[in-house]
C-alpha cells in the first residue's frame, strides 16, 4: 500500500494535535485533522483515511464511541484505528481495543512510536488490500468464460434476475439477443477445434465493441451460442444493435494457420416493454425462450439474418431483414 494517503488525527486539545501532526508530517506523511469525534465523522464522509488517531477524551463523541461509530459504517476499505490516551491501565486498554481500535498509544506519544505504530498499521492494510485483490480476483475467474473473457452462465444467474427486476420497477424497456455462428460445425471439421477456439474468440471481441461499455453485457450461452443483454432498449433498439453486429461480424476476416476464415451469425431477440401490464410478470426464462425462439426462425430463413420480437403476442413492426447469406 502507497503512503501517501491520508491519515485523520482527531484531537480537542490544539496543541497535541499539533505536537502529533509535526510528527506525522517530518514523517512524510499526510495529515488531515478533527477537533472531536462529530468532526471526524464529517471528514470520513467526505474522503477515506485509511489511518485513524484518535483521542479518547473528547467532547461530543469521545474516542471508544467514534470507534464504534467507524465500525458501523460502509467504507470503501479497512480502516486502521489507533486510540491515544492518558490512561494506562490495563482495562483502559482491553476497553478502548473492545470499543473497535486496533492499536492503543499512551499518551505524551513518543515520536518514534508513533511511527512506527502507523508502519503497523499501513502493512496490515497493506495485507488486508492484497486479500481483497486476490478475493476479486477469484470472483472475476469465477464469472467469466476463461476461451472468449465474456461472463459465464453464473454470472447470468446472478445478473440477470436484478436486470430484470430494475426494469420491472421501474418500468424500463429491456432487450435480450441470442446469436449464433452459423455452421459452426463446419467450420471445425474444416480448420480445426484450435482455428474454432480463434474463431470464438474474434466472434466474442466483435460483439462486445460494438455494444455500451458498462451498460450491455455478453454472456457466452454455450458453444457458439452468446447473450447479449441490452437494458433501457425497446425492440426496434434491440433490432438495430443486432443488425449492427451482424454486419461487424460479416465483415470480420480471422486469420487461422490455414487460411483467412469469414463467418456470418444469426441473431433472435425478445423485448419487454414494461409499461405494458403484461409484461410485468415475465421471466428471465421466458424472455431467454423467445428470443431463442427468433433465433431458430433466422436459423431456418436461411441464416445471417435477424429476427427481434417483443415478448407474449405482440410483435416488433421494424422492417423485414434481407436474406445476406
Amino acid at each position: 500500500m502507497k503512503e501517501n494517503f491520508p491519515i485523520l488525527v482527531v484531537d480537542d486539545d490544539i496543541v497535541s494535535r499539533a505536537v502529533v501532526q509535526k510528527y506525522l508530517h517530518k514523517a512524510g506523511f499526510e495529515v488531515v485533522c478533527a477537533g472531536n469525534g462529530k468532526e471526524a465523522l464529517t471528514v470520513l464522509e467526505e474522503q477515506f483515511c485509511p489511518i485513524v488517531l484518535t483521542d479518547w477524551m473528547m467532547p461530543e463523541i469521545n474516542g471508544p464511541e467514534l470507534c464504534r461509530l467507524i465500525r458501523e459504517k460502509q467504507t470503501v476499505g479497512y480502516i486502521f484505528i489507533i486510540l491515544m490516551s492518558a490512561r494506562d491501565s490495563k482495562n483502559d486498554i482491553v476497553s478502548g481495543l473492545e470499543s473497535g481500535a486496533d492499536d492503543y498509544l499512551t499518551k505524551p506519544v513518543h515520536p518514534a512510536e508513533l511511527v512506527a505504530r502507523i508502519k503497523t498499521g499501513i502493512r496490515i492494510l497493506s495485507l488486508e488490500q492484497s486479500l481483497r485483490n486476490a478475493n476479486e480476483e477469484i470472483r472475476i475467474l469465477s464469472i467469466t468464460d476463461p476461451l472468449t473473457g465474456c461472463y459465464n452462465r453464473t454470472y447470468l444467474g446472478e445478473r440477470f434476475a436484478k436486470e430484470l427486476s430494475r426494469s420491472q420497477r421501474y418500468k424500463h424497456s429491456l432487450s435480450v439477443l441470442l446469436a449464433d455462428i452459423d455452421f459452426f460445425k463446419k467450420v471445425n471439421d474444416t480448420y480445426g477445434h484450435q482455428a474454432g477456439d480463434i474463431i470464438l474468440k474474434a466472434f466474442s471481441k466483435c460483439i462486445m465493441a460494438q455494444v455500451r461499455e458498462d451498460v450491455d453485457w455478453v454472456v457466452r450461452f454455450g458453444g457458439e451460442e452468446f447473450l447479449i443483454v441490452l437494458p433501457e432498449t425497446d425492440c426496434i433498439g434491440a433490432t438495430v444493435v443486432a443488425e449492427r453486429l451482424r454486419s461487424a461480424i460479416y465483415q470480420l476476416a480471422i486469420p487461422c494457420e490455414q487460411a483467412t476464415v469469414h463467418i456470418t451469425a444469426s441473431f433472435g431477440g425478445a423485448s419487454a416493454c414494461f409499461t405494458q401490464k403484461s409484461d410485468l410478470d415475465i421471466t428471465v426464462e421466458q424472455l431467454i425462450d423467445r428470443a431463442d425462439e427468433q433465433l431458430y426462425r433466422a436459423k431456418r430463413e436461411g441464416r445471417n439474418r435477424v429476427h427481434v420480437t417483443e415478448t407474449l403476442a405482440r410483435s416488433c413492426n421494424h422492417p423485414p431483414c434481407v436474406d445476406r447469406s
